[in-house]
């Protein structure tokens, strides 16, 4: 993960987006030397988040920062517009050449702190097939910071972004950035859909990440291989080539 920091316009934004730009790059340089296969690149830092509309200085924002990101790292990159901008990832992914997006509610209802998320799983299919048909959609099944509303299950639900919501991929997280996920959940997604793509979302660490595998297809990490694990704080070198020597 690149975590970017606060963008123009964001309540905690210091007027240096160059600096935003190069810490970025550089988290992207040392993923990539340490053998990672992509990176995301997400607005982790403008909380509070907007639902689902960001404003437009944080889509020029975003697509400035893909844009150096992919250039620094010769990695495939992918976008998460928070907190549910999907439309706004699709945007930015098409212009800045990123090869994917996260997508935390694609489709259902989801209870957030930012309110009642609704996925639009058939505007995001419409907008990528006019916009760019190859960038893949990973969609979050129960995304974290959020919560699932009564009677769905998870087998359900994952289910219902592989077959009808048009997901290239499912991604399964625990409760909080940084929270390890319940491998009893992986492993009911895995049964439910057993031909998608699956990755886990959160929590991932060296001393985990093996066994995780067993059961998913890759895993998206962030805390773990940030110095002293801190989730804002650069990447850590040395944390994230143990992190893949335990993958591999």
């Amino acid at each position: 993960m690149v975590h970017l920091g606060p963008l123009p316009g964001a309540p905690r934004y210091r007027g240096d987006l160059t600096t935003v730009l190069e810490s970025a790059c550089e988290d992207a340089r040392r993923l990539s030397a340490a053998g990672f296969d992509a990176v995301i690149v997400e607005n982790f830092g403008d909380a509070p988040f907007y639902a689902d509309d960001v404003p437009k200085v944080t889509v020029a924002a975003m697509t400035r920062a893909v844009t150096a990101v992919a250039e620094a790292a010769g990695i495939p990159v992918g976008v998460n517009v928070l907190r549910n901008d999907a439309m706004a990832a699709l945007v930015v992914a098409t212009v800045a050449g990123a090869t994917f997006v996260r997508v935390n509610v694609l489709a259902g209802v989801m209870h957030t702190d930012q309110g009642t998320i609704t996925g639009r799983a058939a505007d995001v299919a419409r907008l990528r097939a006019t916009l760019a048909p190859e960038v893949e959609v990973l969609a979050d099944v129960f995304v974290k910071h959020a919560t699932p509303p009564p009677g769905l299950t998870v087998g359900q639900a994952a289910s219902d972004l592989w077959e009808r919501a048009g997901a290239d991929g499912i991604i399964v997280s625990g409760a909080g950035t940084g929270r390890a996920l319940d491998l009893s959940q992986l492993e009911t997604v895995r049964a439910a859909v057993p031909d998608a793509p699956i990755f886990a979302g959160s929590g991932v660490t060296a001393a985990t990440i093996a066994g995780l595998l067993r059961i998913c297809d890759g895993a998206i990490v962030g805390t773990s291989v940030k110095e002293n694990g801190v989730t804002t704080a650069p990447v850590d070198p040395a944390r994230a080539r143990a992190l893949v020597a335990a993958a591999r």
